[in-house]
């Protein structure tokens, strides 16, 4: 197991990391919230009942922080979606010990989850008081490049419904291209062409078409990273005790899906 980080399971690793206090850092949110999502998607039978519960109260601070802050909605909505619906499959099949613990428990969460679901479908966002200049009130210019800045096309569609003349912005083809080929590679792109009416590619249409078929690149603010020399995982800028001559020179970043890779026998 030492080659393995010090941890021999997925859920010790969950349990001993921290990511209670991660969360309530906005460069390290969604990465634990992909990480949340991969689990729920196909490693929860993989989980102790200890590990269990804890990504569950994990999972509970995560909907308090966005019920508090009214960001990033969309992205916990989609979390609990693949959660339960993943529960509902687990569920069904109890009487093969697919799951810990018994089967009132576990409909016990599902209801929280429902819960969860309906407070945030229920959020009514506030808008700040007017401190001076609005993202309207900006040049064209400094709109476009700020527009450029999103890396999720439903951001974009949202922002233009604000206001008519961000709708126009908003369906600048460069900006889609640029989406486009931010998430996907050349030979992806040329493989689902969509020509517009007056024959040019439709770079909004190519991308919405992309994503229902290749996953998007992730980015992350901070990750956990593995120190090749002392096995040990740690979040980026975080020190470990290593007793390596370049210490920088041996930490690799992990993606959430290489975190659960690891533990994968």
């Amino acid at each position: 197991s030492s080659q393995r980080h010090g941890y021999c399971t997925l859920g010790e690793a969950f349990n001993r990391l921290d990511f209670s206090s991660a969360i309530l850092d906005s460069r390290r949110f969604n990465y634990v919230v992909r990480l949340l999502e991969l689990i729920a998607k196909s490693q929860l039978t993989s989980l102790s009942g200890i590990a269990q519960k804890n990504y569950m109260n994990i999972l509970e601070k995560v909907v308090q922080k966005v019920l508090e802050d009214q960001q990033n909605i969309r992205l916990i909505r989609e979390l609990l979606q693949t959660l339960y619906t993943s529960l509902c499959t687990l569920v069904q099949r109890v009487g093969k010990s697919v799951l810990v613990g018994n089967i009132n428990m576990w409909v016990h969460r599902m209801e929280s989850i429902l819960h969860w679901q309906q407070q945030l479908n229920n959020i009514q966002i506030t808008r700040p008081p007017f401190k001076g200049t609005t993202f309207t009130d900006l040049p064209l210019c400094l709109q476009l490049n700020i527009m450029q800045r999103l890396s999720d096309g439903r951001d974009l569609v949202s922002l233009g419904q604000v206001a008519p003349d961000l709708q126009v912005l908003s369906e600048d083809r460069l900006l889609w291209k640029k989406l486009c080929q931010y998430h996907f590679t050349d030979r992806q792109i040329r493989k689902w062409l969509i020509l517009s009416d007056k024959g040019q590619l439709d770079w909004k249409k190519m991308y919405f078409k992309l994503i229902r078929c290749y996953p998007r690149k992730e980015q992350y603010g901070d990750t956990l990273q593995l120190c090749r020399h002392c096995h040990i995982l740690s979040w980026k800028g975080t020190d470990h005790p290593c007793t390596a001559n370049n210490p920088e020179t041996c930490s690799t970043s992990l993606s959430p899906q290489d975190f659960i890779n690891l533990f994968r026998f």
